[in-house]
């Protein structure tokens, strides 16, 4: 996953174009993980999903990766301020 357009389905069956932020690799899960947001919402709220080699797409599944996708996140979000 290395364009900044990332397409998931809604809810409703519609693709909605996201803008990738990032991606990433675990060794503690063994899962590659890509996260993004919506360009159409102000709210900034940011979104994460684990990807496979054929870059499909499935949920996080457990507490223990979204502890891991913080903390990602936060140390990412540190240096693009400081950039």
């Amino acid at each position: 996953m290395n364009d900044d357009i990332l397409f998931i389905t809604d809810d409703d069956g519609n693709e909605v174009a996201m803008k990738q932020l990032f991606n990433f690799y675990s060794d503690e899960f063994k899962k590659s993980y890509v996260l993004y947001t919506d360009p159409e919402s102000e709210d900034g709220q940011v979104y994460a999903m684990s990807f496979d080699d054929d870059k499909n797409l499935y949920a996080v599944e457990t507490e223990q990766e979204w502890d891991l996708i913080e903390e990602v996140f936060g140390a990412w979000y540190e240096q693009q301020e400081q950039n």
